[in-house]
Formats: structure tokens, sequence, C-alpha cells
């Protein structure tokens, strides 16, 4: 059961879902193992928020710097996006989430792209909750594209150079339609964000635990929810500005 009050709750959650391989290496079972118990956890989380109400939920599946990775691995990832997409859609559609995919797709295989943007238009109007999945994606690849739109609309002459304000890049960005994310979390026992998400996440509450993946829970989840609950957000304020009267 989620337990947060509606007020506590982020409106948008991102996820770096970090420690499949090492959760199947301890198992002595290859890594790819590790990668499709953790589509289960990615189920399971997706339900979970969305029931927290929750209504934007960014999950980093595939890193544009993922590809140095083992061609093995690399391939069986993308054979297990297509199938995840696949065998869920219809059961996310039936939720009313909507998947959207963010990153460089063009370097996924045809068939892929499509199912991609098959999976895109099926889901585009379902409003429960938008489920971003970032795939191929880096915020240094994300900050340039948005510097490259402006540039051209500069030069098309729709937009003055003086018109440019951090809203307007922001709006060109990959999730530009979306709140900046709330709550980050990362899995795994590592304490970065690996590229994933630098301009929005200025002044999100940044949530690190051990726990591999695979094994994160449902408590793991609430726990999480719970310590954003208690945090406070002041946005360069003092915290006696931002507390409620009463």
């Amino acid at each position: 059961m989620v337990s947060q009050s509606q007020a506590s709750v982020p409106s948008h959650v991102c996820i770096i879902m970090d420690g499949n391989g090492r959760w199947a290496k301890k198992r002595f079972m290859p890594r790819t193992f590790g990668h499709r118990k953790g589509v289960e956890t990615t189920r399971l989380a997706v339900e979970f928020f969305a029931r927290a109400g929750v209504s934007h939920l960014t999950l980093f599946a595939f890193s544009s710097e993922n590809w140095n990775r083992p061609a093995e691995e690399v391939g069986s990832l993308m054979e297990l996006f297509m199938q995840s997409l696949q065998q869920y859609t219809d059961e996310l559609n039936a939720k009313q989430i909507r998947i959207r995919f963010i990153g460089d797709r063009g370097s996924f295989s045809t068939d892929l792209q499509r199912q991609i943007g098959q999976t895109e238009t099926e889901t585009a109007a379902n409003q429960a909750m938008t489920l971003n999945i970032a795939a191929n994606y880096g915020g240094h690849w994300d900050i340039v594209n948005a510097v490259r739109a402006l540039a051209q609309k500069v030069r098309d002459g729709v937009v003055e150079p003086a018109d440019i304000d951090d809203r307007l890049f922001a709006r060109q960005l990959s999730l530009g339609d979306s709140p900046d994310p709330d709550l980050f979390i990362r899995t795994g026992g590592e304490h970065r964000i690996s590229n994933f998400l630098l301009w929005q996440l200025a002044y999100t509450e940044f949530y690190f635990c051990d726990t591999l993946w695979p094994d994160f829970s449902e408590s793991e989840m609430s726990a999480a929810l719970a310590e954003y609950s208690r945090r406070q957000r002041r946005y360069g304020k003092t915290g006696e500005q931002v507390e409620v009267p009463g």
C-alpha cells in the first residue's frame, strides 16, 4: 500500500535503475539475466508510482555511453526493449499510462524505431501518468540539441537572442513540456547522475541507496517517498521563508 499523503507525493520522479549486472554476477549468472530480472522491477515501479499519484516517471533505460558495453550485452538489451514494448504496451495502455521515449532513437534498428513509434501513438492520449523512457539518452546530447534548436529559431528570425532565457531554453529540451523532476532515485550504491537530465536536476531532491535494481521492492520505493516528504525544498530561500504558517 502507498501511505504518503497526496501533498507529499512528488509530481515527477526520475530513476537510474542501476545494478542489474552486479545482481546477476552475485548469482553467477550472465549480466543479461540481471537485465531481464530488472524488467520485472521496472514494471513494479511503474505500477507503484502510478498508484502513489506520481504524474511523470522518467526511467534511464540506456545511456548514450552504454553502446561501449560488450556487443552481446548491447544486443540483448535491444532485444529486451523490443520484447518489453510488445509485451507490456497493452497492459500500460489499459491503465491509462502514456509512454514516451526521449533520446536519439536514430541509432536503433528500424524495427525497434517502428515499435517505439507505435507504442507512443497507441498511448498518446492516456492521462493517468506519463512514463518517459530515456534510451540512447545523454544530458549533454539533450542540451546541445536545445542549443541547435534555439540557434535555428534565431537564424529564422523567430526568436531574438535577447529573448532567450532559462524558460525558453528549457522548452527545447526532451522533457520541455514536463515539470522538472522533484525526486531523483539511483539504486546500486553509486552516487552520481551519469549524464542524466543535467539541466532538469538543478533543484531536484536526490535519493541514493545501495539496493541493486532487481531487489528494489515496494518497501524501498515507499522509503524513498517517505524521505522525500521529510525534505524542505527551499529554492535558494531560507528555511523560515518556506515554512508553512500554523
